[in-house]
């Protein structure tokens, strides 16, 4: 396939910064193994505007969190009608919103943990009374874990509250969850979609934190994880109902807790996922025999606008 110029966004200027940094390089050197005419664009560094000057034939996006895969970029790309891979603006928009995709997961009958949407420190008392301890507190808005803490005891609870604050206008209490870290990916939509093997995350001491996700080499990824084959039917079939529900394309993964008693429940969806070399979806690709530079590919291939530009 001749996918001519393409543009690889990286970088950008949200909270996730280093690590999109890191996957858009990651992904750029793929392509150029590959024989593509690939080209790195920074927005973080230059005006988004130079975008349509450039003549790129379809835009891998590879921007994490903030005005990357928040439905920003993909609104902008619609508009110089520029194939991009990825979820479309309107469900990108959603899914980063982790309160509102709760919300429509709730509203679809699909296992998710209770949460409050916080308004102040007034309503702290009202989450704790709701949620309990040990919850979660987390920006609405964001990725990579940045600005999530967990709290045992109210005297904590105003500390997490401001600290997701600062990376966030709009920050939610969730109920916290104990047990295994399942994560899933979907490639494609329709009758192209695919399930890649689900991975079981295990940390020390059970934190999955910035550190442990991206650089920590203490971190185990079993792939496939170990699930009788009822749970794996049960997790990836919610999975895609969650991925359709907010109406996704072309790839995401999802992060679940499996309790004690092996009920899946939904944490969230991520439309833009990480391609470092810790990260998931490369992992689960590789047990599927898919290698790096064919992933890329594949998802370049399926790049598209998602709204159809008719002339009045």
């Amino acid at each position: 396939m001749d996918f001519g110029k393409v543009g690889v966004l990286y970088g950008g200027c949200s909270s996730e910064r280093e690590i999109s940094l890191i996957s858009g390089m990651t992904i750029y050197n793929a392509l150029l193994k590959a024989g593509i005419n690939a080209h790195l664009f920074d927005p973080g560094k230059t005006k988004i505007m130079y975008l349509s000057e450039l003549n790129f034939d379809r835009v891998f996006i590879a921007l994490h969190g903030r005005f990357g895969e928040d439905g920003v970029i993909q609104g902008f790309l619609e508009l110089l009608n520029i194939p991009y891979t990825g979820s479309g603006h309107l469900a990108s928009s959603i899914a980063m919103n982790k309160v509102l995709s709760k919300k429509i997961w709730m509203q679809e009958c699909l296992p998710t943990s209770e949460f409050e949407h916080l308004s102040g420190v007034h309503s702290l008392t009202k989450a704790a009374n709701k949620l309990g301890f040990p919850l979660i507190i987390k920006p609405v808005y964001g990725g990579s874990t940045v600005g999530i803490s967990k709290v045992d005891v109210f005297d904590n609870i105003e500390t997490a509250y401001y600290n997701a604050l600062n990376y966030d206008d709009e920050v939610f209490a969730e109920k916290f969850i104990i047990g295994r870290e399942l994560t899933v990916a979907i490639l494609g939509s329709g009758n192209s979609m695919r399930i890649l093997p689900i991975i079981e995350i295990i940390t020390p001491n059970g934190n999955y934190d910035y550190e442990h996700k991206y650089f920590s080499n203490e971190t185990k990824y079993i792939c496939p994880a170990i699930l009788s084959n009822k749970l794996k039917y049960l997790i990836s079939d919610i999975s895609i109902k969650a991925y359709n529900s907010i109406g996704c394309d072309g790839w995401a993964r999802l992060d679940f807790i499996l309790d004690k008693y092996d009920n899946p429940w939904l944490l969230e969806i991520n439309t833009s996922p990480g391609m470092t070399d810790h990260s998931l979806i490369p992992t689960a690709a590789k047990a599927a025999g898919i290698s790096y530079t064919d992933l890329c590919l594949y998802l370049l291939s399926d790049a598209s606008c998602k709204i159809k530009n008719r002339k009045f």
